[in-house]
């Protein structure tokens, strides 16, 4: 390996994974339980809205995670500024596909299932920690 290429982290070792694992747990288990207690449009409404956070959300984790050590230190901070606009576009586009191609849809199961996906994100920290004690 060339001294300036940086160290490069498999995905399912990104500190970010086990945030990422918990965040597809609470949108399907979001849609699931919109699904029984509201019916199906509910249902695939909140698996989509849960969808428009976490694909982002997977994508930034990729870009910003991938590298590792202080001679990544420039990759780094350039993916996590390419990394977060990436995350803005897909989550304006992924809004812009659910909102036009799906009818019907339930447009306050879509904001549960974003808004849930997106609590579990903020208690990241949390969640790493926790995952890191095991």
């Amino acid at each position: 390996m060339d001294a300036r290429t940086p160290n490069q982290t498999p995905f399912h070792r990104l500190p970010a994974f086990p945030v990422l694992v918990a965040q597809t747990v609470v949108t399907f288990s979001a849609a699931l339980i919109l699904w029984l207690f509201r019916g199906q449009i509910a249902g695939y409404s909140g698996l989509l809205g849960g969808l428009v956070a976490l694909v982002p959300n997977a994508y930034f984790a990729y870009r910003v995670f991938r590298y590792s050590g202080a001679r990544s230190a420039r990759a780094i901070v350039r993916e996590f500024y390419s990394g977060e606009a990436g995350k803005i576009f897909l989550t304006a586009a992924l809004f812009v596909l659910v909102w036009v191609g799906v009818k019907p849809l339930e447009a306050t199961a879509v904001f549960t299932g974003y808004l849930a996906v997106l609590a579990t994100g903020a208690s990241a920290l949390l969640i790493v920690k926790r995952f890191q004690k095991h």
